[in-house]
């Protein structure tokens, strides 16, 4: 039998587990929070050799490295729980990390566009990376990337200039979710950061 996902506490008639997955009281919370803290430590070069451990993208200033290395541990030791708990809803999980342009400060009226769409596709069942989809993206509106954003994400020009715009990309993400029979025989779910 296939499993349902519980969306509300609605669905359950009101009544709520002592400890769901939205009880931050969860020894787990405390176990990322300590891991966080060892991570805030952690000198760039650490930071790359871990995230090169984890085959993880190396890229990036401090402060990025760090948020992609929490929000590996973070995911991890969410599905070890979510997989102890047999609760999984999906075969499984598109983990995807868009880059995009970008200027320092964030200017309100600037547009940010997509320059890279990388997926990972994680087993719920083994927690395991089966495979990895990753191509970069032209931008149109902003063509030409600041400085800023070439320094935040690693991402060159020439890497931008030589790469598809968005729809042919989008077009290969279908194409490749399809080929893993993705949404027909496996049930999944897109899982991105902000």
């Amino acid at each position: 039998g296939r499993q349902h996902c519980r969306i509300s506490d609605q669905e359950t008639n009101g009544k709520t587990s002592a400890a769901s997955s939205n009880d931050f009281s969860d020894p787990i919370y405390k176990e990322i929070a300590m891991t966080n803290g060892y991570i805030n430590r952690m000198t760039r070069e650490e930071l790359r050799s871990k995230l090169a451990e984890f085959k993880l993208e190396t890229r990036g200033v401090k402060d990025v490295l760090k948020k992609r290395l929490k929000n590996y541990y973070k995911k991890q030791k969410l599905m070890q729980k979510e997989h102890i708990s047999g609760d999984s809803c999906y075969d499984y999980i598109c983990v995807v990390d868009f880059e995009a342009t970008c200027e320092e400060g964030n200017p309100p009226e600037f547009v940010h566009e997509i320059i890279e769409f990388p997926v990972v596709l994680v087993n719920t069942r083994t927690l395991e990376i089966e495979d990895t989809f990753q191509q970069y993206v032209k931008p149109e509106i902003n063509p030409k990337l600041s400085d800023f954003c070439i320094s935040l994400t690693g991402i060159t020009q020439d890497i931008v200039d030589k790469a598809d715009i968005f729809p042919k990309v989008l077009q290969n993400v279908v194409e490749w979710m399809r080929q893993r029979e993705l949404g027909t025989k496996y049930s999944y779910s897109m899982l991105t950061d902000g």
